[in-house]
Protein backbone atom coordinates (compact mmCIF):
# COMPACT_ATOMS: atom_id res chain seq x y z
CA UNK A 1 0.00 0.00 0.00
CA UNK A 2 1.46 3.56 -0.96
CA UNK A 3 1.38 6.31 1.80
CA UNK A 4 0.26 8.54 -0.81
CA UNK A 5 -2.92 10.65 -0.62
CA UNK A 6 -3.76 9.87 -3.86
CA UNK A 7 -4.48 6.23 -4.72
CA UNK A 8 -2.97 3.90 -7.46
CA UNK A 9 -4.29 4.65 -11.13
CA UNK A 10 -6.75 2.91 -12.71
CA UNK A 11 -10.20 1.53 -10.89
CA UNK A 12 -9.00 2.97 -7.26
CA UNK A 13 -8.35 6.38 -8.69
CA UNK A 14 -11.63 6.21 -10.23
CA UNK A 15 -13.76 4.89 -7.94
CA UNK A 16 -11.74 7.75 -5.36
CA UNK A 17 -12.72 10.69 -7.91
CA UNK A 18 -16.42 9.38 -7.92
CA UNK A 19 -16.30 9.74 -4.38
CA UNK A 20 -14.60 12.98 -4.25
CA UNK A 21 -17.09 14.13 -6.92
CA UNK A 22 -19.85 13.02 -4.85
CA UNK A 23 -18.73 14.29 -1.93
CA UNK A 24 -18.51 17.87 -2.75
CA UNK A 25 -22.32 18.12 -3.52
CA UNK A 26 -23.24 16.12 -0.27
CA UNK A 27 -21.05 18.64 1.71
CA UNK A 28 -22.97 21.80 0.19
CA UNK A 29 -26.24 20.10 0.75
CA UNK A 30 -25.35 18.98 4.36
CA UNK A 31 -24.76 22.26 5.39
CA UNK A 32 -27.85 24.05 4.41
CA UNK A 33 -30.46 21.17 4.01
CA UNK A 34 -32.09 22.27 7.34
CA UNK A 35 -32.12 25.75 6.85
CA UNK A 36 -34.05 25.18 3.49
CA UNK A 37 -36.61 22.89 4.67
CA UNK A 38 -37.79 25.23 7.44
CA UNK A 39 -37.51 28.99 6.33
CA UNK A 40 -37.78 28.27 2.13
CA UNK A 41 -40.42 25.36 1.90
CA UNK A 42 -41.95 26.41 5.32
CA UNK A 43 -41.77 23.22 7.34
CA UNK A 44 -41.53 23.06 10.90
CA UNK A 45 -37.93 21.88 12.34
CA UNK A 46 -40.21 19.18 14.02
CA UNK A 47 -41.04 17.48 10.97
CA UNK A 48 -38.14 18.00 9.36
CA UNK A 49 -37.10 15.79 11.60
CA UNK A 50 -39.43 13.32 11.93
CA UNK A 51 -39.52 13.54 7.88
CA UNK A 52 -35.89 12.47 8.12
CA UNK A 53 -35.53 9.96 10.69
CA UNK A 54 -38.74 8.05 8.25
CA UNK A 55 -36.42 8.16 5.47
CA UNK A 56 -32.88 6.88 6.80
CA UNK A 57 -35.56 4.32 8.44
CA UNK A 58 -36.34 3.06 5.03
CA UNK A 59 -32.56 3.71 3.50
CA UNK A 60 -31.59 1.06 6.66
CA UNK A 61 -33.93 -1.46 5.20
CA UNK A 62 -33.72 -0.93 1.79
CA UNK A 63 -29.71 -1.55 1.51
CA UNK A 64 -29.96 -4.62 1.68
CA UNK A 65 -32.04 -5.72 -1.13
CA UNK A 66 -30.20 -3.28 -3.75
CA UNK A 67 -27.20 -4.61 -2.71
CA UNK A 68 -28.44 -7.83 -3.88
CA UNK A 69 -29.25 -6.35 -6.79
CA UNK A 70 -25.40 -5.13 -7.12
CA UNK A 71 -24.61 -8.52 -7.28
CA UNK A 72 -27.22 -10.13 -9.33
CA UNK A 73 -27.11 -7.44 -11.88
CA UNK A 74 -24.28 -5.80 -11.61
CA UNK A 75 -22.54 -3.35 -9.80
CA UNK A 76 -21.27 -0.86 -12.18
CA UNK A 77 -24.77 -0.27 -13.59
CA UNK A 78 -26.65 -0.77 -10.25
CA UNK A 79 -24.44 2.24 -8.86
CA UNK A 80 -24.59 4.43 -11.73
CA UNK A 81 -28.53 4.14 -11.58
CA UNK A 82 -28.58 4.86 -8.18
CA UNK A 83 -26.31 7.79 -8.20
CA UNK A 84 -28.82 9.38 -10.59
CA UNK A 85 -32.39 8.59 -8.76
CA UNK A 86 -30.48 9.93 -5.78
CA UNK A 87 -30.14 13.43 -7.97
CA UNK A 88 -33.39 13.54 -8.89
CA UNK A 89 -34.72 13.00 -5.42
CA UNK A 90 -32.37 16.04 -4.70
CA UNK A 91 -33.98 17.74 -7.60
CA UNK A 92 -37.43 16.98 -6.65
CA UNK A 93 -36.40 18.85 -3.15
CA UNK A 94 -36.47 22.36 -5.25
CA UNK A 95 -40.18 21.51 -5.95
CA UNK A 96 -41.29 20.19 -2.88
CA UNK A 97 -43.62 22.07 -0.62
CA UNK A 98 -45.63 20.05 1.83
CA UNK A 99 -44.75 17.40 4.27
CA UNK A 100 -45.75 14.37 2.41
CA UNK A 101 -43.81 15.50 -1.17
CA UNK A 102 -40.89 16.25 1.58
CA UNK A 103 -41.06 12.38 2.98
CA UNK A 104 -41.56 11.16 -0.05
CA UNK A 105 -38.24 12.61 -1.54
CA UNK A 106 -36.49 11.95 1.12
CA UNK A 107 -37.36 8.47 1.13
CA UNK A 108 -36.21 7.75 -2.48
CA UNK A 109 -32.99 10.03 -1.50
CA UNK A 110 -32.30 7.86 1.69
CA UNK A 111 -32.45 4.64 0.33
CA UNK A 112 -30.54 5.87 -3.04
CA UNK A 113 -27.98 6.79 -0.92
CA UNK A 114 -27.85 3.47 1.04
CA UNK A 115 -28.16 1.38 -1.80
CA UNK A 116 -25.30 3.12 -3.79
CA UNK A 117 -23.29 2.77 -0.82
CA UNK A 118 -23.27 -0.75 -1.10
CA UNK A 119 -23.46 -1.01 -4.97
CA UNK A 120 -19.95 1.02 -4.74
CA UNK A 121 -18.09 -1.63 -2.04
CA UNK A 122 -19.17 -4.43 -4.73
CA UNK A 123 -17.72 -2.60 -7.36
CA UNK A 124 -14.55 -2.09 -5.17
CA UNK A 125 -14.87 -6.20 -3.93
CA UNK A 126 -14.59 -7.31 -7.68
CA UNK A 127 -11.86 -4.83 -9.04
CA UNK A 128 -9.71 -4.65 -6.13
CA UNK A 129 -7.43 -7.80 -4.61
CA UNK A 130 -8.48 -8.44 -1.13
CA UNK A 131 -5.37 -7.11 0.56
CA UNK A 132 -5.59 -4.01 -1.10
CA UNK A 133 -9.34 -3.20 -0.36
CA UNK A 134 -8.54 -1.61 3.58
CA UNK A 135 -6.17 1.06 2.10
CA UNK A 136 -8.33 1.83 -0.97
CA UNK A 137 -11.25 2.46 1.96
CA UNK A 138 -8.24 4.68 3.19
CA UNK A 139 -8.17 6.03 0.37
CA UNK A 140 -12.05 6.65 -0.02
CA UNK A 141 -12.71 8.33 3.56
CA UNK A 142 -9.79 10.59 2.93
CA UNK A 143 -11.32 12.08 -0.72
CA UNK A 144 -14.82 11.75 1.55
CA UNK A 145 -13.59 14.09 3.95
CA UNK A 146 -11.79 16.54 1.26
CA UNK A 147 -15.35 17.00 -0.60
CA UNK A 148 -17.26 17.26 2.55
CA UNK A 149 -14.79 19.95 3.43
CA UNK A 150 -15.13 21.94 0.14
CA UNK A 151 -19.04 21.38 -0.46
CA UNK A 152 -19.18 22.60 3.38
CA UNK A 153 -17.74 26.30 2.22
CA UNK A 154 -19.50 26.66 -0.79
CA UNK A 155 -22.75 26.03 1.61
CA UNK A 156 -21.60 28.45 4.08
CA UNK A 157 -21.37 30.94 1.46
CA UNK A 158 -24.84 30.38 0.61
CA UNK A 159 -26.04 30.23 3.98
CA UNK A 160 -24.17 33.90 4.60
CA UNK A 161 -26.24 35.27 1.47
CA UNK A 162 -29.00 33.04 2.52
CA UNK A 163 -31.48 33.82 -0.22
CA UNK A 164 -33.60 31.38 -2.24
CA UNK A 165 -31.49 31.63 -5.00
CA UNK A 166 -28.21 30.51 -3.10
CA UNK A 167 -30.11 27.66 -1.67
CA UNK A 168 -31.49 26.43 -4.78
CA UNK A 169 -27.97 26.94 -6.29
CA UNK A 170 -26.65 24.27 -3.70
CA UNK A 171 -29.37 22.02 -4.58
CA UNK A 172 -28.46 21.90 -8.17
CA UNK A 173 -24.79 21.71 -7.41
CA UNK A 174 -25.76 18.37 -4.97
CA UNK A 175 -27.66 17.27 -8.41
CA UNK A 176 -24.49 17.56 -10.54
CA UNK A 177 -22.46 15.89 -8.53
CA UNK A 178 -24.57 12.88 -8.50
CA UNK A 179 -24.80 13.15 -12.21
CA UNK A 180 -20.98 13.26 -12.31
CA UNK A 181 -20.30 10.99 -9.82
CA UNK A 182 -22.43 8.78 -12.34
CA UNK A 183 -20.44 9.49 -15.28
CA UNK A 184 -17.03 8.88 -13.77
CA UNK A 185 -18.83 4.94 -12.21
CA UNK A 186 -19.63 3.96 -15.85
CA UNK A 187 -15.84 4.42 -16.95
CA UNK A 188 -15.11 1.53 -14.58
CA UNK A 189 -14.64 -2.33 -15.81
CA UNK A 190 -18.01 -4.22 -15.20
CA UNK A 191 -18.10 -6.45 -12.82
CA UNK A 192 -19.84 -9.73 -14.01
CA UNK A 193 -23.00 -10.21 -12.09
CA UNK A 194 -23.20 -13.67 -10.08
CA UNK A 195 -25.44 -16.04 -10.81
CA UNK A 196 -28.36 -16.63 -8.84
CA UNK A 197 -28.95 -19.15 -6.27
CA UNK A 198 -32.12 -20.92 -5.74
CA UNK A 199 -34.16 -19.00 -3.22
CA UNK A 200 -34.58 -21.19 -0.14
CA UNK A 201 -37.25 -20.31 2.87
CA UNK A 202 -35.50 -18.14 5.93
CA UNK A 203 -35.15 -14.55 4.32
CA UNK A 204 -32.34 -13.19 3.27
CA UNK A 205 -29.07 -15.41 3.68
CA UNK A 206 -27.06 -12.20 5.52
CA UNK A 207 -29.72 -12.58 8.26
CA UNK A 208 -28.86 -16.22 8.89
CA UNK A 209 -25.34 -15.71 9.47
CA UNK A 210 -25.15 -15.12 13.13
CA UNK A 211 -21.22 -14.27 12.96
CA UNK A 212 -22.15 -11.04 10.26
CA UNK A 213 -24.92 -10.17 12.61
CA UNK A 214 -23.26 -9.80 15.96
CA UNK A 215 -20.29 -7.80 14.02
CA UNK A 216 -22.93 -5.59 12.85
CA UNK A 217 -24.02 -4.83 15.69
CA UNK A 218 -21.03 -4.63 17.63
CA UNK A 219 -19.74 -2.31 14.82
CA UNK A 220 -22.80 0.11 15.67
CA UNK A 221 -21.82 0.49 19.03
CA UNK A 222 -18.58 1.55 18.22
CA UNK A 223 -20.38 3.82 15.56
CA UNK A 224 -22.33 5.86 18.59
CA UNK A 225 -19.58 8.06 18.63
CA UNK A 226 -20.48 9.65 15.08
CA UNK A 227 -22.84 12.75 16.22
CA UNK A 228 -20.12 13.66 19.32
CA UNK A 229 -18.51 15.94 16.76
CA UNK A 230 -21.61 17.82 15.81
CA UNK A 231 -23.93 17.30 18.40
CA UNK A 232 -22.78 16.49 21.57
CA UNK A 233 -19.55 18.18 22.18
CA UNK A 234 -20.83 21.72 21.40
CA UNK A 235 -23.56 21.18 23.57
CA UNK A 236 -21.42 19.63 26.32
CA UNK A 237 -18.83 23.15 25.56
CA UNK A 238 -21.89 25.59 25.67
CA UNK A 239 -23.04 23.92 28.97
CA UNK A 240 -20.57 22.41 31.07
CA UNK A 241 -17.34 24.41 30.16
CA UNK A 242 -16.00 27.89 29.67
CA UNK A 243 -14.41 27.20 26.74
CA UNK A 244 -14.79 29.66 23.75
CA UNK A 245 -17.85 28.85 21.60
CA UNK A 246 -15.47 28.96 18.44
CA UNK A 247 -13.71 26.30 19.52
CA UNK A 248 -16.62 23.81 18.18
CA UNK A 249 -15.53 24.76 14.27
CA UNK A 250 -11.90 24.28 15.33
CA UNK A 251 -12.41 20.70 16.67
CA UNK A 252 -13.88 19.85 13.51
CA UNK A 253 -11.76 21.21 11.40
CA UNK A 254 -9.20 19.27 13.13
CA UNK A 255 -11.28 15.93 12.80
CA UNK A 256 -11.61 16.44 9.30
CA UNK A 257 -7.97 17.22 8.61
CA UNK A 258 -6.59 14.73 10.20
CA UNK A 259 -8.77 11.99 8.49
CA UNK A 260 -7.30 13.60 5.15
CA UNK A 261 -4.39 13.28 6.02
CA UNK A 262 -3.45 9.87 8.39
CA UNK A 263 -6.29 7.33 7.72
CA UNK A 264 -4.16 5.99 5.32
CA UNK A 265 -1.48 5.42 7.33
CA UNK A 266 -3.57 4.34 9.73
CA UNK A 267 -5.22 1.72 7.70
CA UNK A 268 -1.86 0.53 6.08
CA UNK A 269 -1.36 -2.32 8.85
CA UNK A 270 -4.76 -3.87 8.17
CA UNK A 271 -4.81 -7.04 5.73
CA UNK A 272 -6.28 -9.24 7.37
CA UNK A 273 -8.77 -10.55 10.18
CA UNK A 274 -6.11 -10.65 12.58
CA UNK A 275 -5.10 -7.45 12.39
CA UNK A 276 -8.36 -5.59 11.91
CA UNK A 277 -9.53 -6.99 15.32
CA UNK A 278 -6.35 -6.10 16.76
CA UNK A 279 -7.08 -2.12 15.35
CA UNK A 280 -10.55 -2.44 16.64
CA UNK A 281 -9.14 -3.60 20.07
CA UNK A 282 -6.61 -0.70 20.15
CA UNK A 283 -9.29 2.08 19.28
CA UNK A 284 -11.46 0.94 21.79
CA UNK A 285 -9.01 2.03 24.82
CA UNK A 286 -7.67 4.89 22.67
CA UNK A 287 -11.36 5.73 22.74
CA UNK A 288 -11.72 5.48 26.17
CA UNK A 289 -8.74 7.38 27.38
CA UNK A 290 -10.75 9.90 24.84
CA UNK A 291 -13.75 9.95 27.16
CA UNK A 292 -11.86 10.68 30.10
CA UNK A 293 -10.27 13.70 28.65
CA UNK A 294 -13.68 14.82 27.36
CA UNK A 295 -14.60 14.45 30.76
CA UNK A 296 -11.92 16.23 32.19
CA UNK A 297 -13.00 19.29 30.35
CA UNK A 298 -15.61 20.56 32.95
CA UNK A 299 -15.39 22.43 36.21
CA UNK A 300 -11.91 24.26 34.77
CA UNK A 301 -10.72 27.00 33.60
CA UNK A 302 -11.42 27.82 29.59
CA UNK A 303 -7.71 27.26 28.90
CA UNK A 304 -7.76 23.97 31.17
CA UNK A 305 -11.10 22.93 28.96
CA UNK A 306 -9.71 24.01 25.66
CA UNK A 307 -6.55 22.26 26.30
CA UNK A 308 -8.47 18.61 27.35
CA UNK A 309 -10.80 19.28 24.80
CA UNK A 310 -8.14 19.88 22.20
CA UNK A 311 -6.06 16.52 23.19
CA UNK A 312 -9.69 14.85 23.83
CA UNK A 313 -10.32 15.33 20.43
CA UNK A 314 -7.27 13.87 19.23
CA UNK A 315 -7.58 10.79 20.88
CA UNK A 316 -10.86 10.68 19.41
CA UNK A 317 -9.93 10.83 15.40
CA UNK A 318 -7.20 8.46 16.45
CA UNK A 319 -9.48 5.58 17.92
CA UNK A 320 -11.94 6.45 14.71
CA UNK A 321 -9.44 6.18 12.24
CA UNK A 322 -8.31 2.47 13.27
CA UNK A 323 -11.75 1.52 14.16
CA UNK A 324 -12.51 2.55 10.52
CA UNK A 325 -9.73 0.40 9.52
CA UNK A 326 -10.83 -2.62 11.46
CA UNK A 327 -13.99 -2.87 10.58
CA UNK A 328 -14.06 -2.39 6.90
CA UNK A 329 -11.77 -5.24 6.58
CA UNK A 330 -14.19 -7.02 9.19
CA UNK A 331 -16.87 -6.21 6.59
CA UNK A 332 -15.55 -7.48 3.56
CA UNK A 333 -13.38 -10.77 4.83
CA UNK A 334 -16.18 -12.08 6.91
CA UNK A 335 -18.75 -11.75 3.39
CA UNK A 336 -19.05 -14.67 0.86
CA UNK A 337 -17.98 -13.49 -2.50
CA UNK A 338 -20.56 -13.95 -4.42
CA UNK A 339 -22.86 -11.54 -2.48
CA UNK A 340 -20.64 -8.49 -1.35
CA UNK A 341 -23.64 -6.35 -2.35
CA UNK A 342 -26.64 -7.63 0.49
CA UNK A 343 -23.46 -7.82 3.21
CA UNK A 344 -22.47 -4.99 2.89
CA UNK A 345 -26.07 -3.44 2.70
CA UNK A 346 -26.97 -5.05 5.94
CA UNK A 347 -23.17 -3.67 7.54
CA UNK A 348 -23.86 0.16 6.37
CA UNK A 349 -27.40 -0.28 8.33
CA UNK A 350 -25.16 0.02 11.27
CA UNK A 351 -24.53 3.70 10.28
CA UNK A 352 -28.05 4.73 9.81
CA UNK A 353 -28.73 3.40 13.17
CA UNK A 354 -25.79 4.92 15.28
CA UNK A 355 -26.88 8.30 13.41
CA UNK A 356 -30.48 8.05 14.44
CA UNK A 357 -30.16 6.62 17.99
CA UNK A 358 -26.49 8.35 18.64
CA UNK A 359 -27.77 12.10 19.29
CA UNK A 360 -30.50 10.72 21.96
CA UNK A 361 -27.87 7.94 23.64
CA UNK A 362 -25.03 10.62 23.57
CA UNK A 363 -26.99 13.88 24.60
CA UNK A 364 -28.40 11.40 27.63
CA UNK A 365 -25.62 10.29 29.01
CA UNK A 366 -22.67 13.02 28.42
CA UNK A 367 -24.90 16.28 29.42
CA UNK A 368 -27.48 13.86 31.62
CA UNK A 369 -24.87 12.07 33.51
CA UNK A 370 -21.64 14.32 33.17
CA UNK A 371 -18.56 12.71 34.11
CA UNK A 372 -19.96 9.42 34.88
CA UNK A 373 -21.53 9.08 31.06
CA UNK A 374 -18.12 9.65 29.57
CA UNK A 375 -16.85 6.91 31.54
CA UNK A 376 -19.94 4.55 30.25
CA UNK A 377 -19.54 5.95 26.84
CA UNK A 378 -15.41 4.84 26.82
CA UNK A 379 -16.43 1.51 28.61
CA UNK A 380 -19.09 0.55 26.40
CA UNK A 381 -16.86 1.23 23.39
CA UNK A 382 -13.96 -1.11 25.04
CA UNK A 383 -16.23 -4.03 25.67
CA UNK A 384 -17.86 -4.03 21.98
CA UNK A 385 -14.04 -3.76 20.51
CA UNK A 386 -12.87 -6.32 22.59
CA UNK A 387 -16.00 -8.62 21.74
CA UNK A 388 -15.20 -7.83 18.09
CA UNK A 389 -12.35 -10.28 18.03
CA UNK A 390 -14.02 -13.42 18.95
CA UNK A 391 -16.94 -12.99 17.76
CA UNK A 392 -15.52 -12.82 13.84
CA UNK A 393 -13.29 -15.80 14.56
CA UNK A 394 -16.40 -17.88 15.82
CA UNK A 395 -17.32 -19.99 12.87
CA UNK A 396 -20.46 -18.68 10.78
CA UNK A 397 -23.35 -20.54 9.99
CA UNK A 398 -23.93 -19.92 6.62
CA UNK A 399 -21.91 -21.89 3.32
CA UNK A 400 -19.54 -19.68 2.21
CA UNK A 401 -18.67 -20.44 -1.31
CA UNK A 402 -15.27 -19.13 -2.84
CA UNK A 403 -17.08 -17.59 -5.90
CA UNK A 404 -15.15 -14.30 -6.73
CA UNK A 405 -16.72 -11.79 -9.23
CA UNK A 406 -14.34 -11.17 -12.21
CA UNK A 407 -14.06 -7.88 -13.75
CA UNK A 408 -15.17 -7.83 -17.66
CA UNK A 409 -14.04 -5.29 -20.60
CA UNK A 410 -16.51 -2.26 -20.50
CA UNK A 411 -18.72 -1.69 -23.57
Amino acid sequence: MTNSLVPPRGPQRVLAVAQLTNAVGDGAFLVTSALYFTYVVGLAPARVGLGLTLAWALGAVAGVPLGRLADRRGARGTAALLAVVAGLAIAAFLFVRGFVPFVMAACVYAAAQSGLAAARQTLLAGLVPAGERTGLLAHLQSAFNAGLAVGAGLGGLALQAGTRGAYLGVFALDVVSFAVCAGVLLRLPAVAPVAAERKRPGGLPVLRDRRYVAVTLLNTVLLLRMPLLSLALPLWIAERTDAPAWLVSALFVLNTGAVMLFQVRMARGVTGLASATRAVRRSGWVMLAACAVFALSAGGSAWWAAGALVVGAVLQVVAEMGQSAGSWQLSFDLAPADRVGEYQGFFGTGVTVARTLGPLVLTTLLLGWGTAGWLLLGGATLVASYAMGPVARRRGTVARPEVRPQPVLAN
